[in-house]
């Protein structure tokens, strides 16, 4: 009989697979930036976002804060390769003044991380303790990335139309909240369950309005945006709905 250990050691394994493919569903937007030689109008924000909850969950996996976690170190330590990748692109094609911005927040992120870091190993002296003050900041730094698609379904609203919400983005974080939701109820872990369990609700509501609204949208447009596998590039982070992963 398989045991709930290996069906969880399963579904974290498929959880990564899908959250290696999040992280790099902002590529063609990079190539583009790379070819052109230009960021355009494409914001920063969403990778330093995403980098700094990639640090945050390194930090959980780390033995020293909660036990066991090898596949919290691997995704979350791929995706901070990628997205730094992707700001390092960022930051040579982007003007002076953005160029600044993207060092004072990166500068920022250190800091903080860097802060409770000391802090966890000064003032926490138990794996618990730690667990628990590093896994409610990456709840509340996951929460906030899982929100970040409801501007996007403001406008789905408004105009009646899909274009700036991908469908196979969407489906993609849909599977990846799914996955993890479940991952987390196996074994149950409150910091894994609140994130991911939100995000896979706002994926499902994207998915219920991209059906709603799919006729509505002009076909050009539609066109587009299921070509360009990236949500609105002055508003969200790869969709991405965060990845936020343990064992």
């Amino acid at each position: 009989m398989i045991s709930t250990g290996s069906i969880r050691t399963v579904v974290g394994i498929i959880g990564n697979v899908i959250s290696f493919g999040l992280f790099l569903s902002p590529l063609p937007t990079f190539v583009n930036i790379f070819k052109k030689k230009a960021v355009e109008q494409f914001s920063p924000v969403p990778y330093l976002a995403t980098l700094l909850n990639c640090m945050m969950w390194v930090m959980y996996g780390l033995p020293f804060v909660h036990s066991n976690s090898v596949l919290v170190l691997t995704i979350n330590g791929i995706g901070f390769f990628i997205e730094a990748l992707y700001l390092l692109t960022f930051f040579i094609y982007s003007p002076r003044h953005l160029r600044l911005k993207v060092v004072g927040i990166l500068a920022a992120e250190l800091v903080f991380v860097g802060a409770v870091m000391g802090g966890v190993l000064g003032g926490a002296h138990t794996h618990h303790k730690r667990t628990e003050i590093v896994g409610i900041l990456c709840v509340i730094f996951g929460t906030a990335m899982y929100a970040s698609p409801l501007s996007i379904m403001k406008m789905v609203i408004k105009t009646k139309s899909v274009e700036y919400m991908p469908f196979y983005l969407s489906l993609v974080s849909f599977l990846n909240g799914v996955c993890w939701t479940t991952y987390s109820l196996l074994r149950f872990d409150l910091y894994i369950l609140i994130p991911n369990g939100l995000g896979a609700l706002l994926a499902a509501v994207q998915l219920i309005l991209y059906f709603i609204y799919y006729r509505t949208t002009p076909k050009d447009g539609l066109k587009q945006n299921l070509d360009l596998p990236e949500v609105a590039p002055t508003s969200t982070p790869v969709p991405l709905n965060v990845v936020t992963v343990e064992n």
